[in-house]
Formats: C-alpha cells, sequence, structure tokens
C-alpha cells in the first residue's frame, strides 16, 4: 500500500484532491488507520483515479464523474469520449487563435492608419486571364470567413489540375461577386451558407489553352458570358469534365493596386489603407477587390499578394 503522499505523486494529483475525493465518496482510501486516521491506497486503485482526471477534464463536474464511474464505463467508451473532446478543444483553440489574428489586424489597421504613401499605390489596367477554377460561398467578405473556404477550394484545384496533368501558366488569382439573388437564371455554387452578407468566392489559377487541349479539355466561355471577354460581371463559368470550372476572366479597365506582404488573415490594414487612398483620390470602388497571389510559399509571413480594386473616377 501506499501513503496518500506516495499515491498522490504516483496519480499526479494533490494530497489535498485525494482527501477531497475521499471526503465526496469520489475515491476512498483502499485502507484508514482508526487510530492515526492515515489513509492508504492500493496501486489498483490508479485506474478509477485516471479515469476521475480524464472525465473531470472534459468537463464534467465531480458529481457526473461518480455517476458515470458508477455505470462503468469502458475503456473504449472512454476513449472515444477523450478523442471527441480533444476534438471540441482544437475547435476552440482554432477559433480563438482566428480570433486573436482578427484582434491583430484591426490593431496594426490602427496604427497604420494614413501612413500609406501615394507610391504605394499604382492604378493600371490588369488584362485578360484564362483561369481554371472552384467556386464556393462565404457567409461574408471577412477575412474569417473568406478563409475557411477559400483555402481548401485552393487546395483542391490544386489537386485536380496536377491530376488533370495541367501546370499553371501563372500566380492564383481570386476574385469575388456578390450571391445571386433567386431567379436570377444563375446556378449558385456548392458551400458555406447564405446570409445577405454572404459572397461567391472563386479560387482561380491562370492557365493556358494549349495546357487544356493536352489534357482533353477545352476553354469555355467568358466569365461574363461574352464572347471577347472584355467587361461584364462575372457569371458562370464552363464545366471541363476534369473537375474544374474553366473561365475567361476580364481584366478591369482601372484598378487601384497595391502590394500586400503577409498573410491574408492580416489584409484588413492593407485594404483599408487602400480605400482611404481611393477615397483622397477622387476615385471610387466599382467592385470587389481582386487577390493575385504573385508568392506563395510555406511560410505565410512571406506572402505577396497583389490587391487590384477595381475603381472609377468619383
Amino acid at each position: 500500500m501506499f501513503s496518500i503522499g506516495d499515491f498522490a505523486q504516483y496519480g499526479r494529483v494533490s494530497a489535498r484532491m485525494l482527501r477531497h475525493y475521499d471526503a465526496i465518496g469520489l475515491l476512498r482510501p483502499a485502507r484508514t488507520d482508526p487510530v492515526s486516521g492515515y489513509r492508504f491506497y492500493e496501486a489498483a486503485q490508479l485506474a478509477r483515479l485516471n479515469r476521475i482526471i480524464a472525465l473531470k477534464d472534459l468537463g464534467f463536474s465531480l458529481q457526473q464523474v461518480g455517476a458515470i464511474l458508477a455505470e462503468e464505463v469502458s475503456v473504449p467508451e472512454l476513449r472515444g469520449m477523450l478523442r471527441l473532446r480533444q476534438a471540441e478543444l482544437e475547435a476552440a483553440l482554432t477559433a480563438e487563435g482566428a480570433r486573436l489574428a482578427r484582434v491583430e489586424a484591426r490593431l496594426r489597421t490602427i496604427e497604420s492608419e494614413g501612413r500609406m504613401s501615394a507610391d504605394d499605390v499604382v492604378v493600371k489596367r490588369t488584362g485578360t486571364v484564362l483561369l481554371a477554377e472552384l467556386s464556393g460561398i462565404a457567409a461574408s467578405y471577412g477575412p474569417e470567413d473568406i478563409g475557411p473556404v477559400i483555402t481548401p477550394l485552393y487546395a483542391e484545384l490544386c489537386r485536380l489540375l496536377e491530376a488533370a496533368g495541367v501546370a499553371p501558366a501563372g500566380p492564383g488569382l481570386a476574385y469575388y461577386e456578390d450571391v445571386p439573388e433567386p431567379g436570377e437564371g444563375s446556378e449558385r455554387p456548392a458551400g458555406g451558407s447564405e446570409g445577405k452578407d454572404a459572397v461567391v468566392v472563386h479560387a482561380g489559377m491562370v492557365i493556358t489553352e494549349e495546357a487544356l487541349t493536352k489534357a482533353g479539355a477545352k476553354a469555355g466561355a467568358t466569365a461574363d458570358g461574352t464572347s471577347d471577354g472584355t467587361s461584364g460581371r462575372p457569371g458562370a463559368p464552363a464545366a471541363t469534365g476534369l473537375g474544374f470550372d474553366v473561365v475567361t476572366l476580364p481584366g478591369l479597365d482601372s484598378a487601384a493596386t497595391v502590394v500586400h506582404r503577409g498573410p491574408m488573415s492580416r489584409i484588413l490594414p492593407t485594404s483599408q489603407n487602400l480605400a482611404h487612398w481611393i477615397d483622397a483620390n477622387g476615385y471610387r470602388s466599382a467592385g470587389y477587390a481582386r487577390e493575385l497571389y504573385l508568392e506563395c510559399p510555406p511560410d505565410l509571413e512571406k506572402w505577396v499578394t497583389e490587391i487590384q480594386e477595381p475603381v472609377v473616377r468619383a
């Protein structure tokens, strides 16, 4: 047998905790000296202690723990409960990490207000590009909603392109549009919720017609449904039969562009500084900004993205 101090040491708990468990009947000592009142435990009782601590860490109250142990929870059942709790905790950590990133982005925005130089922004015309793309719906245009949608879209698109033998001919380019209203005749992309703030997310990679032809597919219609791809609101791309769509995305006649460095979760300071520049220089926005991913190494801090905001003179 072990003294309460030794048993506490083996169980990685405090002697005070063991006394409390004894007092509420959750873990009685194997023997209590009738004269000194000293508590003694057996090694076999470590199994019950382990279950108590595990269930407590799952979020159960000590009263609930006692009821569960009275039903003699099996090891597989306990393992399943622990794995479920592990998944919940990991999801909570991810959510809190994302929230921390959003707070950091807001702070950076506040700190950088008014710091963007006129040299940081270039107004230019962008060219028409042929894109292989996948689309989804994000609950809003905020980074916290765009990220969870666009990241898996790009992962799947890269997988499909590799499987089809279509090598990208340029960087990734993402563009956005409002979710079509019911009755517009456009089929909504799958995935995501469709609240009033929802947006369609298009995750694209620049490709060539030659690469498509070699893969046994053909380039589809333009993004606006026209044949020349010169203007208009992006619409339904053409299916290729390879698992992804193909669209000829018209260029922007006038785009206020700025380079963002770092992860897209911290895009807010850059985009709001761009908004200040647009307002201060006699322009107004003409739609959602596009994102041209110039450099995307594994280290997100080294990402380089060109933000392309369509603008017209105010």
